[in-house]
């Protein structure tokens, strides 16, 4: 693609841009005239929001925010406004006030269509709406109600297990061309339409016995009708729900709770068994493991070999499960030591600390900075990545009994204790102002708009209160621009520990082994497929940390048109045809042995800091988005920052070193959305590939 070719196409993507803004404008206009006939609705005096939510394809709660007299009795309580903390002041900029009362906002339920939204691992750039309050964090409740909060969960804790896991029978499918391997085996499939029936019935005429899960290499079958639906998300669970005569939705079995099928825009999991057998079965999209660029099925299984020995070299149960989170966490089970202070396991936090962390520790800092900020052309845009970013942020975790810190408890503290605290294993809430002088990027993350919603304010003189890690506020402090002026309103404190540490040397040398692999092997193939396993030793990481979190569990179903009064009452619509309601509700947090959110929430922080500032003491040197010059930040991803110009950043291949991974020449227009970084961001890694191979 040469200057002009990509001019035009720029201007061919703004015009879908428009047509985007049009259809959505008019959807809109549908949203409101339903919210009005919900309103309606709402005045007749044996009005129930549980069947009007069905009926309007919403939530029981949409319904109530729009009619706050249908709320049911559970809806209807009204959360304690927590005690304000004595005001003292501390040391220097390090200061306490009273936090602010503890409110609930109403979730606010996405509009957009799923092919609008970003891969599961790249979150939305674009700013949240500014008519839109943003959402009041939760805080510690005072007294010993939030003691009680720091006491671990009863007879829960994180063990060595005494059993190996069970390996899969494994075929990876192209449902594109057909092709089909099953170990050293190549079979050539008809899949008819690509309906769920129709992969079984061929896989399993092809492989008669013993296949227990399907990797779909190419070909997402679950987006075959995507024009008949609004939302990816309705077509992915019309294809996994569909018949498929012979099979049901698996009910789960031994030590594998995983039940029913997943319903994801991108990665979704159909779980079948057979009505007569004890046969099961799962389909699952390789992309969770990583991104496939064309590889045959052979190559994509030659990688989760070379992966599999790989492994085995520091773990001779290793197995390889479904998915990369559950293959990291029993992982990480079987290096819990069997001696010393945690020989009886790691205990888990109560199920309300592990709420409040749910809500207040974000993940990945993924932030789009647009004009006015920046000028409406940039003279080149450069694409830097951390390197296996999160393993360099495993070498220290909280452990131990959380204790709480006031506001009246630090600021009693010494500076040096202050430091000393903020630089450990902590969690705190605090009200931050941002120097009247300062024109670089924003440093701490506070709520938006939006369900678990972050931005991070920049403006001189604002003033927010928010939630962050130790690291994050250490390097807000002792930054190399200006210290900001930090209060310190509440925190949590725990002991400093290694519990990932050795977990995370094993995979960063498994990736290390691999990644050389990579480069040398004199095989194509090879080559390729060892790449690929480096990478998927990454998503161990990555997914195995964000499993530590442990969300809310979520449950979804179906119920058939004709029942719609059937609908759980707390549940989200999901989609629905002229045949079944598709619906998925909370079920609180489930008693998780290996639930850690403390952990990812460390690790998240870490990340998010070494973004800004990063010391390479080999080097004596710094790299990140604050030793570049002002205004010179055009986003941030997860472990990648975007610049207007390159920077000499040391690079030796180790985690966290930053590496430059695309370079676009200008002008550039500065993007807008999302979607034009993302085209700048593929035209920049072409250019540069292009460029070394010159």
């Amino acid at each position: 693609m040469d200057a002009q070719s990509y001019s035009a196409a720029l201007a061919d993507l703004r015009a879908v841009r428009d047509q985007i803004k049009k259809t959505r404008a008019a959807l809109a206009k549908q949203e409101a005239d339903r919210d009005k006939r919900i309103v309606q609705l709402a005045s007749y005096g044996k009005a129930n929001a549980q069947r009007i939510a069905p009926a309007a394809g919403v939530s029981v709660a949409d319904v109530v925010a729009l009619a706050p007299a249908l709320a049911p009795d559970a809806l209807a309580v009204d959360s304690p406004r927590p005690h304000a903390l004595e005001p003292s002041l501390a040391a220097q900029a390090v200061a306490e006030s009273a936090p602010a009362p503890r409110q609930h906002a109403p979730a606010a339920r996405a509009a957009l269509p799923e092919r609008a939204l970003p891969a599961p691992t790249e979150a939305v750039l674009e700013p949240p709406a500014a008519s839109e309050p943003p959402r009041d964090l939760p805080s510690l409740p005072a007294g010993p109600q939030g003691d009680a909060w720091l006491a671990h969960a009863p007879s829960l804790a994180s063990t060595r297990p005494n059993f190996t896991q069970q390996a899969r029978s494994t075929v990876f499918l192209d449902t594109d061309t057909g092709v089909l391997v099953h170990r050293n085996q190549t079979h050539h499939l008809d899949l008819a339409d690509r309906s769920a029936a129709d992969l079984l019935t061929a896989v399993f005429h092809a492989v008669p016995e013993g296949v227990e899960r399907i990797y779909i290499t190419a070909g997402d079958p679950w987006h075959r009708d995507t024009g008949r639906y609004p939302y990816l998300r309705d077509a992915v669970a019309a294809w996994l729900n569909a018949p498929t005569p012979g099979w049901r939705t698996d009910t789960g079995r031994g030590r594998d709770r995983m039940a029913g099928h997943f319903v994801h825009a991108r990665n979704p999991v159909g779980r079948y068994q057979r009505e007569s057998g004890d046969s099961h079965v799962e389909i699952r999209s390789v992309g969770e493991w990583f991104d496939v660029d064309g590889d045959d099925p052979a190559t994509v299984r030659d990688a989760f070999v070379l992966l599999w020995q790989a492994l085995r070299r520091h773990w001779n149960d290793a197995v390889l499960m479904g998915s990369p989170s559950q293959t990291g966490r029993d992982l990480w089970t079987r290096t819990i030591p069997t001696r010393g202070q945690y020989s009886d396991g790691f205990p888990v936090l109560s199920e309300e600390l592990r709420g409040l962390l749910h809500a207040t520790a974000g993940q990945g800092r993924n932030e789009l900075i647009t004009p006015p900020r920046l000028p409406d052309q940039l003279p080149q845009l450069v694409e830097y990545d951390r390197t296996f970013a999160y393993a360099k942020h495993t070498w220290k975790s909280p452990v131990g009994i959380p204790r709480r810190v006031t506001a009246g408890t630090f600021a009693a503290w010494s500076q040096k204790e202050q430091m000393r605290a903020l630089y450990g294993c902590g969690h705190w809430q605090v009200r931050v102002t941002v120097p009247d002088t300062w024109n670089h990027v924003g440093l701490l993350p506070a709520p938006a708009p939006g369900d678990r919603a972050w931005h991070y304010p920049a403006g001189p003189g604002t003033t927010f209160t928010t939630w962050a890690g130790g690291p994050e506020i250490h390097t807000a402090l002792t930054n190399p621009l200006m210290p900001w002026k930090v209060e310190i309103l509440d925190g949590i404190l725990w002991d400093d520990g290694k519990p990932l540490d050795d977990w995370a040397k094993k995979l960063k040398e498994t990736w290390s082994n691999l990644s050389a692999q990579a480069h040398f092997q004199g095989d194509a193939q090879q080559a390729r497929a060892a790449h690929l396993a480096s990478r998927a030793v990454r998503s161990i990481l990555l997914y195995g940390i964000g499993a530590f979190a442990q969300r809310p569990r979520m449950v979804t179903g179906t119920t058939p048109r004709s029942a719609e009064r059937d609908v759980p009452p707390d549940a989200e619509i999901l989609g629905f045809d002229d045949e079944l309601i598709t619906w998925q509700k909370p079920t609180g947090f489930a008693r998780d042995p290996n639930a850690h959110p403390e952990w990812a929430a460390a690790i998240w922080s870490g990340a998010r800091a070494a973004l800004l500032t990063q010391r390479h003491r080999d080097d004596d040197t710094y790299a990140g988005a604050l030793h570049s010059p002002p205004g010179t930040v055009v986003a941030f991803r997860t472990d990648a920052l975007y610049l207007t110009q390159p920077q000499n950043w040391p690079y030796h291949h180790q985690p966290g070193d930053y590496l430059m991974r695309g370079r676009l020449t200008g002008p550039v227009m500065a993007p807008a959305t999302e979607e034009e970084l993302l085209t700048l961001r593929d035209a920049g890694r072409a250019a540069l590939t292009a460029e070394r191979e010159a």
